[in-house]
């Protein structure tokens, strides 16, 4: 394969992770919509019903939200209908929050489609290539977070300027 050819297929498929990544915001854009919430609290919901149930630290901790952020979303989640807290068998000092039937029955509606479709798409792939897909996920996966957490720590210029003073500063 020539030079040429491979940086093509690189940057159709670079492309076609970024068009992927719009159609999933796309998706859960849609959600937030039908259920009421914002992305925030759809991140949060989709947390819990991954997770199960845990601490509102926990959950503040797995959104990258602070406590009060976290604490708020809680809240809204709660008056709309999709999250309760309660107290942890355990230590009954200890609160957990989980998400109401209602909300499993909306998410099951508004995923379950696409979760059950992609199934039957993945069917069609190869043991091998199926592995070859869960580890391109699981390290495009760890890219983001990598990145996600650098922004997070202000490691990026936001504006171009910034970006000169950081250059003229580290020379």
């Amino acid at each position: 394969m020539s030079n040429e050819t491979r940086d093509e297929l690189l940057t159709a498929v670079s492309r076609e992770v970024a068009e992927f990544q719009s159609a999933t915001d796309e998706m859960d854009e849609a959600v937030t919509l039908r259920l009421g919430v914002n992305r925030t609290d759809l991140r949060c919901m989709g947390l819990l019903f991954a997770r199960g149930a845990m601490s509102a630290g926990q959950l503040a901790a797995a959104s990258h939200l602070s406590p009060g952020a976290a604490t708020t979303a809680l809240d809204r989640l709660e008056r709309a209908g999709y999250a309760i807290r309660t107290r942890a068998a355990q230590d009954r000092r200890s609160v957990l929050v989980e998400l109401t039937p209602l909300a499993r029955q909306r998410i099951e509606e508004l995923y379950g489609p696409v979760g059950q479709e992609g199934i039957q798409f993945l069917a069609r792939y190869s043991d091998d290539e199926l592995t070859f897909l869960s580890a391109f996920l699981r390290e495009g996966r760890a890219l983001q977070a990598k990145h996600a957490a650098r922004i997070r720590e202000g490691k990026t210029p936001l504006h171009a300027k910034d970006a000169e003073n950081a250059t003229s500063s580290d020379e």
